[in-house]
């Protein structure tokens, strides 16, 4: 695989003059600062809905997490994501005088191609991962919502695991990493910083440490590939694509999460849960790099009809 690093060195000397480190510093803080707030108004308002309105879901007595867990819960929470977008056009506005839209490439547009190749990819390879995940543990059942329910949902979920996926990629592979490579040459600085903030939020206080180490070697080797398809692209296109694709498998089709398993069509063993060993561990942590390995080839490769390309200003 040969790659052109000549759309990236246009995204990175795009931002403007008022790209400096202490205004992406603050423009980051009023990120966070929404993102928290809207959060926050989510989880509490949202719980109190779910007590008040008596909707379906958990009833264990630990309301907000009952709240998380329901089919409400979920599709609230990801409202919450909508902050980072709130944040990240006034951080664009007051802090640097740019359109939000500079964040997306050179364009200034999501590449179409590149969405539909990264989210095709990752799809394909998501189903590779799921039949070594089932070789592993086969415990693997039917989930509680029915076949209707999960059509009736199925475009609302498409929605807000976009709203999700595409928050996060402005934010950490496209304010983040394209501001601090206008001011660094090193990747260990734009491209590292930005993928270890963005791991470190996968992070579960359920699981054990083994399982949490396995799940963070595999979202930094994912990272890693998301932050190579805005260095190839310069665009953000491919790279929300293969996130979007990513979430929609565990959200929709088969969980590997307790908590956020109301719309998927089947659930595996939850990696909250017991009884995982240290060798499963290391093994999640294989399939999941060998999946990304697998997602670079058909989406880099020349060969592949998959390959992404360069983004036209």
């Amino acid at each position: 695989m040969i790659i052109d690093s000549t759309a990236f060195e246009r995204y990175r000397r795009s931002p403007n003059e008022k790209t400096t480190l202490l205004r992406l510093l603050l423009g980051t803080a009023i990120v966070i600062a929404f993102w928290m707030t809207m959060t926050a108004l989510v989880l509490f308002a949202g719980t109190y809905a779910y007590i008040v309105w008596r909707l379906p879901g958990p009833s264990t007595g630990r309301y907000m997490q009952d709240f998380l867990a329901s089919p409400f819960g979920i599709l609230t929470a990801l409202t919450s994501f909508a902050g980072i977008w709130i944040g990240l056009w006034l951080a664009m506005r007051l802090e640097h005088g740019e359109p939000l839209s500079a964040l997306i490439g050179t364009s200034r547009r999501i590449s179409r191609g590149g969405f539909l190749k990264g989210l095709v990819a990752v799809l394909i390879t998501s189903l590779f991962s799921e039949v070594l995940l089932y070789w592993l543990q086969p415990e693997v059942a039917r989930g509680s919502i029915a076949f209707s329910s999960w059509l009736l949902f199925l475009v609302p979920i498409m929605l807000l695991a976009f709203l999700q996926t595409s928050s996060e990629e402005a934010l950490f592979r496209g304010y983040l990493l394209r501001g601090l490579a206008s001011r660094f040459a090193s990747p260990l600085i734009w491209a590292a910083l930005p993928g270890l903030l963005f791991t470190a939020l996968h992070w579960s206080s359920a699981s054990t440490l083994a399982i949490n180490a396995c799940v963070l070697v595999s979202i930094a080797t994912f990272a890693l590939l998301l932050t190579l398809l805005v260095y190839v692209t310069g665009n953000l296109g491919a790279a929300l694509g293969a996130h979007l694709g990513n979430n929609l498998t565990g959200f929709l089709l088969i969980s590997h999460q307790e908590s956020y398993n109301s719309f998927a069509l089947f659930n595996a063993k939850p990696l909250e849960g017991a009884g995982w060993t240290n060798w499963d561990a290391v093994l999640i942590a294989a399939i999941g790099i060998a999946s990304t390995l697998l997602t670079m080839l058909l989406l880099l490769h020349r060969r592949s009809p998959l390959k992404v390309g360069p983004d036209r200003p």
